[in-house]
């Protein structure tokens, strides 16, 4: 059941970088346990409004707010460095495309892993590296690889290390940046299973930012479209793929998906 307080809010959002438009006026709301996902061709925002989203960007109008354990509806922008920095590490995850981005590949697997546990205040060894193995079993990687580097690792596998990095710690709020792009087809279902298993087990609300129509229908509840900086069509997934109102929109479904 999805909360009746949002668990994130957009209001009038929007970047610029000098005369060129990031993204303009948007606004939504994100309830524990849902998945939305953003699509839209290369340029169209998608990107800019995710890091936007996760603090990754100040906005240039509009604000972002979030709702803290402790029931609050806090305004990130009026945050310190230091609160979003222990919202990153604690109640948020971020899934990069590139894992690379999002690992240190010249570290195990297990320390990986066990290094956000410890940046939460886990201490004892013992129960770090019980963790570290018991995440890499959930996402489908040996356990006997716990001390191999990432970069010993193929691009999928290097992909479910950065989700067990991500979720060890149990957010509350995890952002994906096109967490299938660059697979093979085989590695990206797999990869879209697990995703879609975690997220219902953990109850996990999450944004997705994807290019990828069959990745949106797979993974989220809502989405929204977005064209030249502006979300033009939202709605549930299965309604906006099923039956899209903009002309836009019609053309990605039609362009994508098999009638």
């Amino acid at each position: 059941m999805i909360a009746e307080a949002p668990l994130l809010v957009a209001e009038g959002l929007g970047k610029t970088y000098g005369r060129q438009l990031g993204c303009r006026d948007v606004s939504l709301a994100l309830h524990e346990g849902e998945v939305l996902a953003v699509v839209g061709e290369s340029g169209s925002g998608k990107s800019t409004l995710l890091h936007l989203l996760s603090a990754q960007l100040e906005p240039s109008v509009g604000r972002v707010l979030y709702r803290t354990r402790d029931g609050a509806l806090r305004d990130l922008g009026e945050m310190t460095t230091a609160e979003r920095k222990f919202l990153a590490r604690t109640d948020w995850g971020f899934v990069h495309q590139d894992a690379a981005a999002g690992l240190r590949m010249a570290v195990s697997a297990g320390a990986n892993v066990g290094e956000r546990l410890m940046a939460v205040g886990a201490r004892h060894y013992g129960r770090i590296r019980g963790a570290a193995l018991d995440w890499l079993a959930r996402v489908e990687i040996d356990p006997g690889r716990i001390d191999d580097a990432p970069r010993t690792f193929s691009g999928g596998m290097r992909q479910r290390l950065q989700i067990a990095r991500n979720l060890v710690t149990k957010p509350r709020l995890v952002f994906m940046d096109e967490p299938t792009g660059g697979l093979d087809v085989s590695v990206q279902a797999r990869l879209l299973d697990l995703l879609r298993g975690l997220v219902r087990e953990l109850r996990l609300a999450a944004v997705v930012v994807t290019h990828d129509l069959a990745v949106a229908r797979l993974l989220s509840h809502r989405m929204i479209v977005m064209k030249d900086g502006e979300v033009i069509e939202e709605g549930l997934t299965d309604q906006v793929l099923d039956d899209p109102r903009e002309p836009y929109t019609q053309l990605l479904v039609s362009s994508v998906l098999p009638a």
